[in-house]
């Protein structure tokens, strides 16, 4: 009995980070148009999420109008590391075929058209 209140609550107390997916954290994007931000990955659904937290421009951390919208959207993780869905680039206000090649503290950002064939790429860094 004593064993299994013992795994009843490692289960319990454990089953959080069991369940956390390796592209969730806050991520630091590469600059973009003279600024750049964190983003904070979470899961959505079955899916990773991202969501502008902080930005920063030359002059140091500012309030963006993009804080707290969705730039990473529905990314589903296909196994070793990849990721598609969509993404949003701030810049041009235009929703893109979106692929995430994670590895370490590196994560691969590309948004893409015409299929995946012309991408404009990104490498962010994670910071938590």
């Amino acid at each position: 009995m004593k064993t299994l209140k013992f795994a009843a609550a490692f289960v319990v107390a454990f089953a959080g980070q069991a369940l956390a997916d390796p592209a969730e954290g806050v991520w630091k994007t590469q600059v973009d148009d003279g600024a750049y931000a964190h983003v904070t990955m979470k899961k959505c659904g079955s899916a990773v999420c991202g969501t502008i937290s902080r930005t920063f421009n030359a002059s140091g951390e500012y309030k963006s109008p993009n804080l707290g919208k969705q730039i990473v959207r529905s990314m589903k993780p296909l196994g070793g590391g990849k990721y598609e869905g969509k993404v949003w680039r701030p810049s041009n206000n235009k929703i893109y075929y979106g692929k995430i090649d994670l590895g370490g503290s590196s994560l691969k950002l590309a948004g893409c058209i015409a299929g995946g064939l012309l991408c404009s790429k990104q490498t962010w860094t994670r910071i938590k």
